[in-house]
């Protein structure tokens, strides 16, 4: 949901993030609440707390963590979701614009967070994540872990028809999940204090119509209709759960989900 992306303009993520906003925050985002929860806890989100999350897109993340009594405030690359992030979190401060030059003051936040947003092509917002923390600030941020190892990777099997360079970039963009690779990243910013934790991941679709109309709306599968076809990929995901499904229950797909939790050196 986020930022520069090889070379390109952050701007342009409002094209696939935001082609279909309210699906994806009430279709797709939803089940992204372990994740979420599982993230706060973690960081011990608490009353006082100045938080920034980092590719916010709809902004549920930011409510979760209202609920626990910080005070929050977001950026997203695409307006559209901005736009639902505002309508959730209408006291946060939530911004249009890019995660590698983030518009605010130096030590302005205690928490900051990403989810999913930070790749191993956007580095330099690790950077950005840092500078805008206090000495003593929490940073937490999830990746994807080991996909292709994962009995839920069916789920992604529809956003392998996008062009095969696409497919190649997006593969290159979850490497900071490997073992070793998102504690040295942090490590060379200057980050200590740095955990590595598996957290829970499902996503949960009522039908193989719900699962389609939900991959649909994420960003990656933008790309992979821009290729193949607004019906080839719908067909594709249709018939891609249909296998999956159980009488009684909803679809299920458990994906390996890592973060890392870290804290700015210095005092607070």
């Amino acid at each position: 949901m986020t930022t520069t992306v090889n070379g390109s303009d952050w701007r342009v993520v409002d094209a696939g993030w935001g082609h279909a906003a309210a699906d994806f925050a009430t279709l797709s985002e939803p089940s992204n609440c372990r994740e979420y929860v599982a993230l706060h806890h973690l960081l011990a989100i608490d009353c006082g707390d100045q938080l920034l999350d980092m590719a916010c897109g709809a902004g549920l993340a930011i409510e979760l963590a209202t609920v626990r009594g910080a005070s929050c405030a977001g950026i997203d690359a695409s307006r559209r979701l901005i736009a639902v992030a505002r309508d959730r979190n209408p006291a946060a401060d939530l911004r249009v614009g890019d995660m590698a030059a983030l518009p605010w003051a130096d030590g302005s936040f205690d928490v900051v967070t990403s989810f999913r947003g930070i790749w191993a092509t956007t580095e330099p917002a690790i950077a950005e994540m840092s500078r805008v923390l206090r000495p003593g600030g929490r940073a937490g941020l999830t990746v994807w872990g080991h996909l292709k190892a994962s009995a839920g990777s069916w789920a992604l099997a529809p956003l392998r028809l996008a062009e095969p360079e696409t497919v190649s970039r997006q593969a290159a963009m979850v490497r900071l999940g490997r073992p070793g690779a998102g504690e040295a990243l942090l490590a060379d910013i200057g980050f200590v204090d740095i955990e590595r934790v598996n957290l829970p991941f499902v996503w949960e679709f009522a039908d193989p119509e719900a699962y389609a109309r939900a991959i649909a709306s994420t960003g990656p599968a933008y790309e992979a209709i821009q290729h193949a076809g607004e019906e080839a990929f719908h067909d594709a995901a249709v018939a891609t759960a249909q296998s999956r499904t159980r009488d009684g229950l909803p679809l299920r797909a458990q994906l390996p989900l890592v973060a890392y939790v870290a804290r700015k050196a210095g005092a607070r």
